[in-house]
């Protein structure tokens, strides 16, 4: 395998319902006419509020929800793991009970829609951008920021399947 580098990319995700994306550029990795595509090996993913420390809900007694998807295409709203654009997506479920004394979620879980986090042989992209989105509730008491680190390689292939794969995914 080629040396691997790492890409990160922070969305703030608010806590409003709302669906929030962020660009990250590949445009340096990227480019199908000279046979050059981005070989994505591991997705590692946070959750966190703007500091990076663990989020805090808004009372006692509250579940609340995050999502993200990292996707080859921008979109308006978050989509389901059959859409053709979908490189990742997951989410953090949080639930604080009514016996704590403090906002912090007593009980949480995660759960990622694509497993494993890491890819065998590589999810290989040809798009010059890909996408970071997500939505979170009302519950949580600020802003979610969702924070993606990507393990990579560039990887050369034909420029015939370079291009078939880049129309593929847009």
């Amino acid at each position: 395998m080629a040396e691997s580098f790492f890409i990160r990319k922070t969305v703030n995700i608010n806590h409003d319902n709302t669906f929030y994306e962020g660009v990250i550029d590949l445009g340096a990795y990227v480019d199908a006419l000279s046979s050059s595509v981005l070989t994505i090996h591991r997705v590692d993913v946070a959750f966190t509020d703007s500091s990076g420390r663990s989020l805090s809900m808004a009372q006692a007694n509250t579940a609340a929800v995050a999502q993200f998807q990292l996707t080859t295409q921008t979109h308006d709203d978050v989509v389901r793991l059959d859409d053709r654009s979908v490189i990742a997506s997951g989410k953090i479920e949080a639930y604080t009970p009514s016996i704590t004394n403090s906002p912090l979620a007593a009980t949480s879980s995660t759960a990622f829609d694509i497993a494993p986090q890491l890819f065998t042989n590589g999810y290989t992209v040809a798009t010059e951008n890909i996408y970071l989105g997500g939505a979170a509730n009302t519950n949580f008491a600020g802003n979610v920021y969702c924070s993606v680190m990507l393990e990579c390689t560039v990887t050369k292939m034909t420029q015939a399947k370079a291009m078939s794969l880049a129309l593929s995914q847009q």
